[in-house]
């Protein structure tokens, strides 16, 4: 992976910041932030106004949407390495950058998806701020509105270097399917899971892959904070869906942002990568050549 040269920002905590760690960086040399929100089809919610509305000082807006592929049909998934140096140069991210990434969820919905792609392509010294927008909000901290004025440093070039190890296909799951070794754990509410409510984007059949285990995404935050759950929280919760982590784990969700979430605190709390399925159930549920089952998750055996 890309190498963090010392001098940009003392000692960058990965995989994530606290909001106090971040107040007393914000500015410093090298440190790029980025709001990253993103939010479901039909919540009614536009990312980039709030982002015109109120950010932390100094940051940048990162459109998944628009730094994902481009010639895709399923959405936000890896773009080619060239459109992603393009997206990442723009908000002003160099091979000596330390990035942190933030959105407005409340429940580090899709900051992780924005630490993912980084680390897939190649970038270590990145961390998500844990509770976002809102614990910065709730500290007291200082935000500003409007068109950015922020001028972005020199320009400097940014390196892609993919890491395939931490993406699957479609086929990659299909093998993974019953495998001893694999388990596939989507982070879909349970009733999506189950199928017994509707997915957000029209035309996917529901229900999930065949074996999978369910560990809704919102499970992983506390609600009063918004903070992610402890290490020993977030074991009770494996235990409970019968998530094995000492097997392969690959993450899967509607559409490949809140399975990041699960990967960002499975290193967190200092369990090995979890692969993600970048498809996911944009692309699985699509496919009648794929099998699904429907109801609760299997029983750990």
């Amino acid at each position: 992976m890309n190498s963090h040269p010392k001098d940009a920002v003392s000692e960058l905590p990965v995989p994530a910041v606290s909001t106090d760690w971040l107040a007393e960086n914000v500015g410093r040399p090298g440190l790029v932030i980025l709001d990253g929100s993103w939010y479901l089809p039909g919540s009614g919610r536009d990312p980039a106004r709030e982002f015109a509305e109120r950010r932390i000082p100094g940051a940048r807006f990162f459109d998944i949407d628009r730094c994902s592929d481009p010639a895709a049909e399923l959405p936000h998934t890896i773009p080619p390495p060239g459109h992603f140096r393009k997206c990442a140069e723009e908000v002003g991210v160099s091979d000596g950058s330390s990035v942190v990434v933030y959105d407005g969820s409340g429940v580090n919905l899709s900051a992780a998806r924005v630490w993912w792609t980084f680390r897939y392509f190649g970038v270590c010294t990145v961390s998500v701020l844990d509770g976002g927008l809102h614990s910065w909000v709730a500290a007291g901290n200082p935000t500003e509105s409007g068109a950015p004025t922020r001028t972005l440093e020199a320009p400097a070039p940014f390196t892609p270097v993919p890491q395939p190890h931490l993406m699957r296909s479609a086929a990659d799951v299909l093998r993974a399917i019953g495998a001893p070794g694999t388990q596939i754990v989507d982070m879909r509410p349970a009733a999506r899971f189950a199928g017994t409510a509707p997915e957000p984007r029209a035309g996917l059949r529901s229900g999930h892959v065949p074996g999978s285990r369910n560990v809704p995404y919102t499970d992983l935050v506390d609600p009063g904070t918004g903070l992610s759950v402890s290490a020993d929280a977030l074991a009770r919760l494996l235990a409970d869906a019968g998530v094995d982590p000492a097997k392969e784990l690959v993450g899967t969700c509607g559409s490949g942002t809140s399975a990041c979430a699960f990967a960002w605190n499975m290193v967190r709390a200092g369990y090995r990568d979890v692969a993600i399925y970048d498809g996911s159930w944009s692309e699985w549920g699509s496919r009648d050549d794929l099998p699904i089952d429907t109801g609760p998750p299997e029983r750990a055996r």
